[in-house]
């Protein structure tokens, strides 16, 4: 039996000029196939290797934190969608993370890719000035979650570049 391996990630270069919303998105794409550049070749198990002890710092990990960060700001927060956590629960709450040791990598990698599709869907009719409530604020708009989750994967991508010189060397953007 062959192990899976992480496959190409499709990286498109940032927009350097145009509308808002097609700029916001670009630079969300952007950062969204970086992270999979990052796992992009590697083994499972390669994925599910921890930065240094006691950190469960794992490129897995930050595949799924990510997808349930989309899920969690696009579909259940900005668009209203009833859908439960990806990874987390309530006595779990670093499921995500904490969880990876017994994971299906392929499975979360997919599973990563579906939710940008839908998190893409949800808000695609949206305008940027849509908000709503978050347990933390009482008024959020899509434009700041777009902003957020540019710096959300530009923070995790500096982990996970860091991650994937420790498991083989590599480095680059």
């Amino acid at each position: 039996m062959t192990s899976w391996t992480a496959p190409q990630a499709q990286r498109n270069s940032e927009p350097f000029t145009g509308d808002e919303r097609p700029m916001l998105e670009g630079w969300l794409d952007w950062h969204r196939q970086t992270l999979l550049s990052k796992a992009a070749g590697l083994t499972a198990d390669q994925l599910k290797t921890a930065a240094v002890e006691p950190s469960n710092l794992t490129l897995l990990g930050l595949i799924r934190h990510m997808t349930e960060v989309e899920r969690i700001w696009f579909r259940r927060r900005a668009a209203g969608q009833n859908v439960q956590a990806a990874y987390c629960a309530p006595d779990n709450v670093d499921g995500d993370f904490d969880d990876v040791a017994n994971a299906d990598a392929a499975a979360d990698h997919a599973a990563f890719l579906a939710e940008i599709t839908l998190a893409r869907a949800a808000v695609s009719e949206l305008p940027l000035d849509h908000e709503f409530a978050t347990p933390r604020q009482p008024a959020v708009s899509l434009r700041w979650v777009y902003l957020h989750m540019i710096e959300e994967y530009a923070r995790h991508n500096g982990h996970a570049d860091l991650l994937r010189e420790r498991i083989d060397g590599a480095t680059g953007d």
